[in-house]
């Protein structure tokens, strides 16, 4: 069969919905279009079964009780509630918040946010790997810390934290933990009760359901977690996010994670075998070639790779026939280097020259083949017109070169 061009590999960023979601979808969207919240009629008794029996499915896959799943717009929703919730709540037992300096944005700058109303925040560091490591956040915690939030797996790196480790700490001390869980959450197990975990974002969209839907796990005990709502007006979600249910939505989120949570382990090998297949073939017959986040520790479709005296922007110009992410991130001025891969310690010329592979549910052996080679011959003819690794295969070292300005 002949491949169709372009060859999506950004499943990281989202994925597409899986016709089984779609079709478990598509009688909310008319024949059964009632409303969650309406007690008094079959049509939104009708609804509410559904919404109940998603609640019961997303728990499922992470050992949750259904009543302490909150449906959300996202997971940026999620994370706000999560953070907000709990550091308004909890602010006359402490002012101190931990986390990781490569968190989503959605964390980060929800914790900056509440760093302008007063509150302490830990942005703790990564190892070289990319992971947190348990004995930091052991030693960050002090008798005014209230929460701690570390993700499970990011999304730029694909690198997975231990979790379960962190998790013990907090609940050993008192402290709230919740986890960005959005990147791992279906892809690799997740269990709410093993890990400790107190509170956890996930959405639909990066699990082949539908796009603005999403869910907070809120612990009902040991301990009770209560958390002060962001959004006012009808009492909906045990008065945590009122608002009308999107049902649809719900209903495909619930489907998405029960085919998770059937086909993960399959999934996972069949990815890890073409990711490492596109590793080793591309760093064997590349060189100069560095790989991002933990080498073993990772989820199944990601590969972060830098490739030297590559620029990555125009990398992914030369590679137009796969959809791809760069490790830059534009801003109104400049072309930034990946915070993530800076807090690595990833070099600005090596992070500029970094391309994320996303494989996923759909990606083929023919897309993985084709990507191999596209990849291979355009660094190649990059680097051809490359002066620095000219001067590289001269054997001279680049950082001992001084540059005339302009």
């Amino acid at each position: 069969m002949a491949l169709k061009l372009p060859i999506y590999m950004d499943y990281h960023a989202t994925t597409p919905v899986d016709p089984r979601v779609l079709d478990a979808m598509l009688p909310y969207f008319s024949g059964h279009f009632g409303n969650a919240a309406s007690r008094s009629h079959p049509f939104g008794w009708e609804a509410e079964k559904a919404v109940d029996d998603a609640r019961a499915q997303i728990a499922a896959l992470m050992n949750a009780d259904p009543r302490e799943i909150i449906f959300t717009s996202g997971a940026t929703e999620s994370d706000n509630l999560a953070i907000k919730g709990v550091a308004e709540m909890y602010r006359e037992k402490g002012d101190h918040i931990i986390t990781s300096q490569i968190e989503h944005k959605a964390v980060l700058d929800t914790c900056k946010r509440l760093e302008n109303d007063g509150f302490r925040v830990t942005y703790l560091p990564v190892d070289d790997t990319g992971m947190v490591r348990p004995e930091s956040v052991a030693e960050a915690i002090d008798d005014k810390t209230i929460l701690c939030s570390i993700m499970l797996a990011n999304n730029e790196i694909g690198t997975i934290n231990p979790v379960e480790e962190i998790g013990k700490i907090c609940r050993s001390r008192g402290v709230l933990f919740h986890s960005d869980a959005v990147q791992g959450f279906g892809k690799i197990p997740f269990n709410v009760q093993t890990m400790s975990v107190d509170l956890a974002s996930v959405t639909a969209h990066k699990i082949y359901g539908p796009k603005g839907v999403g869910a907070l796990y809120v612990r009902r005990k040991s301990p009770r977690v209560r958390l002060q709502s962001q959004m006012d007006g009808g009492g909906h979600e045990r008065g945590m996010r009122s608002g009308t249910l999107n049902v649809p939505g719900i209903v495909g989120f619930g489907k998405a994670c029960e085919v998770a949570g059937l086909d993960m382990a399959s999934e996972a090998e069949r990815l890890i075998g073409f990711r490492e297949r596109m590793r080793s073939e591309i760093q064997g017959k590349l060189e100069a070639v560095s790989l991002n986040g933990h080498p073993t520790r990772r989820l199944p479709g990601n590969l972060n790779l830098s490739f030297a005296y590559v620029e990555g922007e125009s990398l992914l110009m030369g590679m137009k026939d796969i959809a791809l992410s760069s490790g830059s991130a534009c801003t109104s001025a400049s072309l930034e280097p990946s915070y993530v891969l800076k807090a690595l310690g990833v070099g600005d010329d090596m992070a500029h020259s970094s391309i994320r592979y996303g494989l996923g549910r759909f990606t083929t052996a023919e897309e993985v083949e084709f990507a191999i080679d596209l990849t291979i011959r355009t660094v190649e003819r990059l680097r051809e017109m490359s002066p620095l690794y000219e001067l590289a295969r001269e054997g001279v070292d680049l950082k001992t070169v001084q540059w005339e300005p302009h």
